[in-house]
Formats: structure tokens, C-alpha cells, sequence
């Protein structure tokens, strides 16, 4: 359904939150944002807050599917928008090197209704640490793959994830970030490895603090520094956090959030496929059985598993998000939703048209209420997601 306003809001624009606020949309666009203004027609937010879509770097499933298929993906991207999700990179981890080349190449047909695969995130394939991965995806073929997979992946925007100490990443990096920043994580890498990396374009560290190993003193007493300090040092970089509470101390994240600034942090779900699922055991990435103990937790390893106990991804959803931002961080609403929609957007260079409520800018827009539970969502000015608010009638996802 095409929406051509939506009044009485509460629209969250930048660092503040106005009452009584029309937006007009045309042709999936923002036309006008009129603060304090109810133009009488349109979509009757009825005094929710509005603010830009939220994009999600880093995913891997959600409600007991995963993104290892075009056609898990496009059910997906009719999931998404029922958590406020308007653009994300699903997220693609090696299985084999021609089932890789062939399924990067299929992807090409993802669905351009729903929630907006904005790209391909390739994790995995070029790191020296598995971390939760059951494999990496070392070849002796370099660069002739990463061309290989570059072709295949013409139609779709590709994201690599790398490590700075993987064999020959120095020569490949330069073809893999003429678009868009490589994401660094699952490292052990030193000092000078992590700032080659950086100075080549991989800018943006991925779950970060997550199997960013400490590469040992240079001498007793005397404590070594490798890529989180070669991030945290530098005024390039961005990075972004799973923020469940578990993989990462809110402590460290605030610590994080106050040197760095919210336009650099950004809040990933890292999401396995008990995200949107009740507490329970689930076959979930990279086929490994995990073990949820509550709605939104991580997915941890399950006793038979490699790393019992061990965190392979979460179970949040944006919406979720939003709200451990605000109740464990203390950050405003304002905040909370620009490091889950402005600033990813900006990781990917899409900061000039996507993020913001502002004249413009893609109509991808999210309603929610106090508790931050969604009302609608609309990606290019259709409405993808209503809830309906008589308890007899279901949630409408389309």
C-alpha cells in the first residue's frame, strides 16, 4: 500500500524529537517534513514516534531462517519490516568454493519489495580466526577467486570481512573497498598489520570487541597492542557492536560510545536463527545445535558442540536494540536510533539518502510506540508492516 503522508507523529529529526509532525512522501521519498504540523490525511500514526528505518549491518537469520539461500533471503525481507528493518546485509559464510561463487551469483534475484537487501556481507572467507565459523575460506587461488567472486557478485554490493594477518590481504584489499570499507574482525593481527589494513580501506570493525584477540605482550610487564587499539586511535574508523549484554559489557561499549562519538558506533544484531524465537534448542549457524535461554539472548553452543557454552551469534532483533541502547547504556531514544539506522547507513555510504527524516531522503520509515514495540513499517514510502490494534486480528507482514 503507497502512503502519501503519514501525520501525528512523534518524529525523531536528528537530536530531537517533535510533536504533532506530518511527513510527505512521493514517488518513495520524503517530499516534506512539517514539525508541529498535522496536515489532516494520510496514514494515522496516532501519536507514535517516527524515525528513519533501522539497517542492520550484520545478520545471519531470524525466526528459524537462515541466509543460506535466495530463497530463505527473500522470505526474510518479508520478515524484517515487523522489526523495523528497512535495509540490511545478509550475511554469507563459506561452505565450499563453488557453492560460494554459485549462491553470491544466484543472490542477484533478490526480491526488491520488503526490507532492502542493501548488499552481500562475505564473513568468513577471507579470516585467519573461525571464531563461532566452522571454517574459513583459505585459498591457494588468490586473486583469481576473490575475481570469481567479485563477477558473481556484480548486481549485488559486496561487504568482505577480513583479517589484516590472512595470507596476501595487503594486495587484495584495494580491489576489495573501491566501493565500500572492508569490515576487520576475527583478528589476532598487531599494530602495524591492523594499520596497513586500515590505510588500505578496511575502516569498519565488525562485532567488534567479538574474537578481537589480545596478540600478547612485547615484553613481560609491557602489554601489546593490535587492532582494537589501531581502531580506537585512529579518527577513520567506525565500528559496531552486538548489544545483547552478553557478547560485549555495556561498560565497555559506553566506555567506547563516549571516545568515539555515536556517528562512528553502530548497533548490529549478528542475528542466528533464534532471533524472533522463544527460549529453546535450535540447528542454527553453520548448522551447529545452539541453546537460547531467553527470548532476545545469544545463541550459544549446545553441550556436544565444539565450544560448549561458547556465543555464536544473538537473538535480537533492531526493535531490541533500541531498547538495551536506552535501559543498559542510558542513551536517548535519539541515539539509540540514529547508531541503528544514520550510522550504519553512513558505514555504507548511503548516509546522503538513507537514515534520516528529512526532506529528500528514501521514505524508509518505522512507527513505534514507548515500549518501542512497531506499529508500521514503510520501506520507499509503502507500508510493508501493520500491526493491527484489535487483539482479534493478527500482525499483517506483506
Amino acid at each position: 500500500m503507497e502512503i502519501n503522508a503519514i501525520r501525528r507523529t512523534r518524529a525523531i529529526i536528528d537530536d530531537t524529537i517533535y510533536e504533532d509532525t506530518s511527513v510527505i512522501i512521493e514517488k518513495g521519498t520524503i517530499k516534506d517534513v512539517l514539525p508541529g504540523t498535522d496536515v489532516g490525511y494520510g496514514f494515522d500514526a496516532k501519536n507514535a514516534y517516527l524515525s528513519s528505518g533501522f539497517i542492520d549491518l550484520h545478520f545471519h537469520g531470524v525466526k528459524g531462517i537462515g541466509t543460506d539461500s535466495l530463497a530463505n533471503i527473500n522470505e526474510i525481507c518479508t520478515i524484517l519490516p515487523m522489526y523495523g528493518v528497512t535495509g540490511y546485509l545478509p550475511t554469507i559464510i563459506p561452505t565450499g568454493e563453488e557453492e560460494d561463487v554459485s549462491l553470491i551469483h544466484e543472490l542477484s534475484d533478490i526480491r526488491k519489495d520488503g526490507t532492502r537487501a542493501l548488499g552481500l556481507l562475505l564473513e568468513g572467507h577471507y579470516l585467519a580466526q573461525k571464531g563461532a565459523l566452522n571454517k574459513t575460506g583459505k585459498s591457494t587461488k588468490e586473486p583469481e577467486r576473490l575475481n570469481r567472486i567479485i563477477d558473481a557478485g556484480a548486481e549485488n554490493m559486496l561487504v568482505f570481512c577480513i583479517s589484516p594477518e590472512y595470507p596476501e590481504i595487503e594486495r587484495l584489499l584495494p580491489q576489495m573497498t573501491k566501493y565500500v570499507p572492508a569490515f576487520l574482525t576475527h583478528t589476532k593481527a598487531d599494530l602495524m598489520q591492523s594499520r596497513r589494513a586500515i590505510s588500505l580501506g578496511a575502516t569498519h570493525a565488525t562485532h567488534f570487541l567479538n574474537v578481537f584477540l589480545y596478540p600478547g605482550d612485547i615484553e613481560p610487564g609491557v602489554r601489546g597492542c593490535g587492532a582494537v587499539e589501531a581502531f580506537l586511535s585512529s579518527h577513520d574508523t567506525t565500528v559496531d557492536f552486538i548489544f545483547d549484554g552478553e557478547h560485549v559489557p555495556p561498560e565497555a561499549v559506553l566506555m567506547i560510545i563516549e571516545g568515539m562519538g555515536t556517528d562512528r558506533v553502530s548497533f548490529i544484531t549478528d542475528s542466528n536463527v533464534n532471533a524472533g524465537m522463544p527460549p529453546g534448542n535450535y540447528r542454527g549457524l553453520g548448522g551447529n545445535e545452539v541453546t537460547v535461554a531467553y527470548e532476545g539472548g545469544p545463541a550459544r553452543m549446545s553441550a556436544g558442540s565444539r565450544f560448549p557454552g561458547g556465543l555464536t551469534g544473538s537473538g535480537l532483533t533492531c526493535d531490541r536494540l533500541i531498547k538495551n541502547a536506552m535501559s543498559m547504556l542510558g542513551v536517548s531514544l535519539c541515539d539509540a536510533v540514529k547508531m541503528t539506522s544514520l550510522s550504519p547507513a553512513a558505514v555504507l555510504g548511503l548516509d546522503g539518502y538513507k537514515g534520516r527524516v528529512k526532506k529528500g531522503y528514501d521514505a524508509d520509515l518505522v512507527l513505534f510506540d514507548n515500549n518501542i514495540d512497531i506499529q508500521a513499517c514503510f520501506i520507499a514510502g509503502k507500508c510493508c508492516y501493520y500491526k493491527k490494534k484489535n487483539p482479534e486480528e493478527r500482525n499483517e507482514k506483506i
